[in-house]
């Protein structure tokens, strides 16, 4: 009998071990020593971790180029932020490869000696912002929660889920916590033709947007500061070009040879973004370094 009991005993723990192995369990916190971004993520019994981002960008304010206006925006929030006092949530929308993400990463190392920290949250993982911003509330550093490329489609968990946290929610942020996110939509969400057809008039001729449309609106209206962002011409791109290229060494006599071949790569990717401006600039300073090599060896 005796036997059959501590059995039945053996086989209970081994069961209860498995169950707690999927079950969530609470959110620990991370060596906040480790980095100075974070990524939140999921594991496979359910439990979110933040993970150290041993690897951090190193953007830095002044090269980014041609968004003076922007990043004047977003430099003086974060830097209000900072200092404690109040500063706005950030929607950062516009034209892609334009720099939005890049100064989100250059305004982290710009103030992390004092204090500023990232945290890089999925928007599948929205759902979880309340513990994430609960883990945080009683650290003495500023938390930027960023969510990068950020949009969504019909009724997804993720937007109800920050719309409650940016605003309306009794769980709110600390006053240690801001949401940063970048979109190509200026409302996150997809937008129809047909719901034209939901506005309204006054006699008057006064427009009201109907439900719909209002209810899009809504989430993008809960940040506090919006940041607009547009399509460089043909000179701000070269001027990008050309910065981009003295940050990797390419003297300024080449960056300006470098500008006919700065053209052709932008028609041929079909953009004159940023982004295509620092991959250029990436292949032809590294094109230049390998062929100093190759004649220093055929040299030698």
């Amino acid at each position: 009998m005796n036997e059959q009991f501590e059995r039945l005993l053996q086989r209970a723990e081994q069961l209860i071990g498995r169950i707690e192995a999927v079950l969530p369990r609470p959110m620990g916190e991370p060596d906040w020593t480790a980095s100075i971004a974070f990524r939140y993520r999921k594991r496979s019994g359910g439990h979110g971790v933040l993970e150290p981002v041993r690897h951090v960008a190193q953007m830095r304010l002044q090269d980014i180029q041609v968004v003076d206006g922007q990043k004047e925006k977003i430099q003086r929030n974060t830097e209000q932020f900072v200092q404690g006092l109040p500063a706005n949530n950030v929607l950062l929308t516009g034209a892609r490869g334009t720099g939005k993400s890049s100064l989100v990463k250059a305004c982290l190392n710009a103030y992390a000696q004092r204090g500023l920290r990232l945290i890089e949250v999925d928007k599948s993982d929205l759902v979880d912002l309340p513990d994430i911003v609960d883990i945080v509330a009683d650290r003495p550093e500023r938390f930027i929660v960023f969510c990068d490329d950020l949009s969504f489609e019909e009724g997804e968990a993720g937007y109800k889920a920050l719309k409650s946290i940016l605003d309306g929610s009794v769980s709110a942020t600390g006053q240690n916590v801001l949401i940063y996110a970048t979109s190509n939509r200026r409302h996150l969400l997809p937008e129809y033709m047909k719901e034209n057809l939901s506005y309204t008039h006054t006699a008057d001729g006064e427009v009201h947007p109907g439900e719909v449309v209002e209810e899009k609106i809504s989430l993008s209206e809960r940040f506090g500061l919006w940041v607009s962002f547009y399509p460089f011409s043909q000179d701000e791109y070269l001027r990008i070009v050309s910065q981009w290229l003295q940050s990797f060494g390419v003297s300024a006599q080449d960056a300006e040879a470098a500008r006919p071949q700065a053209l052709v790569w932008a028609l041929e990717r079909g953009s004159r973004s940023g982004r295509v401006a620092y991959q250029f600039a990436r292949d032809y300073a590294g094109a230049r370094g390998a062929e100093r090599a190759t004649v220093g060896e055929a040299a030698g």
